[in-house]
């Protein structure tokens, strides 16, 4: 039987921290693209993060499913849902579409994860608060990208792009519902066997449509290195304790982070532009995480201000 959600401090420091590391993702993501083509970048991300957390997975015993209760099913397609499906299909979609609508897709799976969340898993009911808390924070989002979110690429194939786009995100929403669906299960068993399926799908993949690996220079393969280290091993085990914990509909507030400090990263590290509408989206995105976590914010806060007997 599953245990409510708990969101915690330790739970918001996570999603903080998922925030910052997948927004600074795009920095290091466009630089590996300079020497390696887009799916084999996440073959080897993924397939270098796989590795890692195989072996990290066994040095603490290779424990997986922690009783009689397996879901080897929901656990394979929970694995290519959480990497390999929405990696490549970003990876195609983002040759025809605009970086800003890219940006607005993703963000959508926080919208995208109330109705599933509500059906599908105990205790994430689909509240009006949620919803306008969610509706608000993806306004922000909106307002961050500007208008160059819905201006047409004049690609014949952008329609298709697009819905690559939507479905990585769905991608994503799917995952975290299987995720939090598992029974028990030791939590780096589950980050290091997603991470296998993941690469037993998108290596042959590459493979297909890309042809041999290419022999990238010592610098793209220390991108990659660093790639497959801390945004995909690293996040990924922090992005299933939270799911686990505090539930998927909380761990899709995620979504409205990343573009935010992609952002602010863009201008304090490549010198981009500042423009004023950042602090409005800024504003109404950090608006949407108060009103949708309200009821999870007063308790934390409650608990910390009532005195120990």
């Amino acid at each position: 039987m599953q245990t409510p959600p708990e969101i915690t401090k330790a739970s918001w420091g996570m999603v903080a921290t998922l925030g910052l590391v997948w927004g600074a993702t795009f920095l290091f993501i466009e630089l590996a693209l300079e020497g390696i083509t887009p799916f084999w970048l996440a073959a080897g991300r993924i397939g270098f993060a796989a590795m890692l957390a195989v072996a990290v997975w066994q040095l603490r015993g290779g424990r997986l499913f922690l009783t009689q209760d397996t879901g080897w099913g929901a656990l394979a397609v929970s694995g290519l849902f959480n990497t390999a499906v929405p990696f490549m299909l970003l990876s195609w979609g983002q040759q025809t579409v605009t970086s800003g609508f890219a940006g607005v897709s993703m963000a959508s799976g926080a919208l995208i994860m109330l109705p599933l969340a509500h059906v599908f898993v105990p205790g994430e009911r689909m509240t009006l608060r949620r919803l306008i808390g969610m509706g608000v924070g993806f306004a922000g989002v909106t307002v961050l990208l500007g208008g160059q979110a819905f201006v047409s690429s004049g690609d014949p194939m952008e329609p298709f792009g697009r819905l690559a786009c939507f479905g990585a995100a769905t991608c994503y929403a799917i995952s975290s519902v299987l995720m939090r669906r598992l029974p028990p299960i030791a939590p780096f068993g589950l980050a290091a066997m997603t991470l296998v399926f993941g690469s037993m799908l998108v290596i042959p993949v590459a493979f297909v449509v890309e042809g041999p690996p290419p022999l990238p220079d010592r610098d793209t393969l220390l991108i990659v290195a660093l790639l497959g280290l801390i945004p995909t091993a690293g996040a990924n085990m922090l992005r299933i304790l939270v799911i686990r914990s505090a539930g998927p509909v909380f761990m899709s507030l995620v979504s409205y982070q990343v573009p935010m400090w992609s952002v602010i990263l863009g201008i304090l590290v490549l010198d981009e532009p500042f423009r004023p509408s950042l602090l409005l989206a800024m504003g109404l995105i950090l608006l949407g995480v108060l009103v949708s976590q309200w009821g999870a914010l007063n308790r934390l806060f409650r608990r910390r201000v009532t005195p120990s007997s």
